[in-house]
């Protein structure tokens, strides 16, 4: 064996490669996408909104610094602006502030009661078999998607003060009789009915909604909570509500402007001529601008509803922005 062959080679060292070249200017490298996609991707979702809602927006906004009537809606006298002379009518009326009180009221209570039913829901399907789940499941999604004039038809029926079901089984109590009674000879009781049903159509998608975020409270922070002493209200408090709280603000805020905005549930139980004691923004400004034919005030009234809704959504941007920071 030769000298040559016990030698052992120089290890040469491996070429590093070359960087890719750079992206010539003006195009984006790939992976990455431009600061246009986003707005590009958005633009049909855009444009059906502004055709939808630009236009009505624009036309309402217009009518509420207009006096228009019957004679302006046919044609035969020109629309007058008037400034903010319907404005000032609008809020210089008391009964406006009685329907601005009741409505607030009336959303208030179908709020909470619609997020603490729901919550309720929520964590009690969390205990039950998977049979069970999915039969209460099958039952929220077929009352959520019922069609609102359907939901109250069924319920003028259960209160009918002649025909209900209600007054009948309750009149089986002891000490109660309700037979002939009639839920909407006051204007309290028969907003309570209507909240009822509104609850009703509301409580679905929130106990849904919550039932998905609990799956992604983690067991472990459950389980170290219970193991420092915890008990069921402490886990909930400072576990489960803070990881929820994202959730609960959105679906809070969509039921403050669902709620406002209900309509269908109180003109539909009034026969379409909901009595003052039932009236509610909604249908006050429908009440002013349909029935007085007052269009200008009627405008008015729903812009102003219109605000006070952009105020809830105001708060409601506040408070995530809040969660974003912390998180």
């Amino acid at each position: 064996m030769s000298a040559a062959d016990t030698t052992t080679p120089a290890k040469v060292p491996p070429t590093r490669p070359s960087p890719p070249p750079p992206a010539p200017p003006g195009r984006p490298r790939a992976g990455r996408t431009s600061a246009g996609t986003p707005w590009l991707l958005l633009a049909p979702c855009l444009l059906i909104l502004l055709l939808v809602m630009g236009y009505p927006l624009v036309r309402l906004v217009t009518l509420s610094f207009q006096k228009f009537g019957q004679s302006q809606l046919w044609g035969f006298q020109p629309a007058e602006s008037v400034g903010f002379d319907n404005f000032t009518g609008v809020l210089a009326d008391g009964e406006f502030w009685q329907v601005v009180v009741r409505t607030i009221v009336f959303a208030a209570g179908c709020v909470i009661l619609t997020m603490v039913l729901g919550m309720l829901i929520a964590l009690l399907l969390q205990r039950v078999s998977g049979w069970v789940k999915t039969l209460v499941n099958i039952a929220l999604v077929a009352s959520w998607g019922m069609p609102v004039i359907v939901a109250t038809t069924v319920f003028k029926w259960l209160f009918d003060s002649d025909y209900g079901i209600l007054n009948a089984v309750l009149s089986k109590l002891p000490g109660v009789e309700l037979i002939g009674h009639n839920w909407f000879a006051s204007g309290p009781q028969g907003l309570a009915v209507i909240m009822l049903l509104v609850i009703w159509g509301a409580v679905p998608f929130v106990v849904i909604t919550l039932s998905a975020g609990l799956t992604q409270v983690p067991a472990e922070l459950e389980e170290a909570a219970r193991l420092d002493g915890a008990g069921s209200w402490g886990v909930f408090r400072y576990v489960t509500l803070p990881i929820l709280k994202p959730i609960i603000v959105m679906l809070t805020t969509l039921s403050v402007i669902w709620d406002m905005g209900v309509f269908p549930q109180v003109f539909v139980m009034r026969n379409g001529h909901p009595e003052p004691e039932f009236q509610l923004l909604t249908t006050y400004s429908y009440d002013r601008a349909f029935v007085v034919n007052d269009y200008g005030q009627g405008s008015a009234i729903a812009l102003i509803t219109v605000l006070l809704l952009l105020g809830v959504v105001a708060v409601y941007m506040r408070q995530m922005l809040k969660i974003g920071e912390v998180e």
